[in-house]
């Protein structure tokens, strides 16, 4: 082959395998999203917010991080605590948008305000693919502070 027929091989096989959609069992799905989400809250009462967030945040502690599933966390004033991205935490993203231009961060604390918990949609990096996807998050507050767990659609 000449080196143009190769390129455009590698080309359109890199195309094909980048447009693969992700396993169902590799993702988390909405049960245990929550059911991630209720025991971090447990965890946060029990060990303290410190020793929670620090925990939250080593992304080698899999009690907290699984396939694409991982705990975040907020103070009511928009402060990223914990995230699977470390450039994110002590960040203050009360204005931060979506991919859609929606302030997910205000509707999260609104929501941990009046509601206690629930369920927020939003476009978000995928940190296992790597794309912008549609993501939903399961948040609930704990003290003067809400964690949620996301799954991708």
């Amino acid at each position: 082959m000449t080196k143009i027929k190769i390129l455009i091989f590698m080309l359109f096989m890199s195309f094909i395998t980048s447009s693969i959609p992700v396993a169902a069992e590799d993702r988390g799905s909405a049960d245990q999203a929550t059911a991630m989400v209720k025991k971090a809250v447990a965890y946060f009462r029990s060990v303290g917010k410190d020793k929670a967030l620090s925990d939250f945040n080593d992304v080698s502690n899999k009690q907290f991080h699984d396939r694409d599933l991982y705990v975040i966390a907020f103070d009511m004033e928009g402060t990223m605590l914990a995230s699977a991205n470390p450039k994110l935490i002590g960040r203050q993203m009360m204005d931060f948008k979506d991919g859609d231009g929606k302030l997910l961060t205000k509707e999260m604390i609104q929501i941990a305000k009046t509601k206690g918990s629930g369920w927020v949609e939003y476009k978000w990096p995928n940190p296992t693919t790597k794309a912008l996807e549609q993501k939903t998050t399961y948040i609930e507050k704990v003290d003067s502070y809400f964690l949620g767990v996301g799954i991708y659609k």
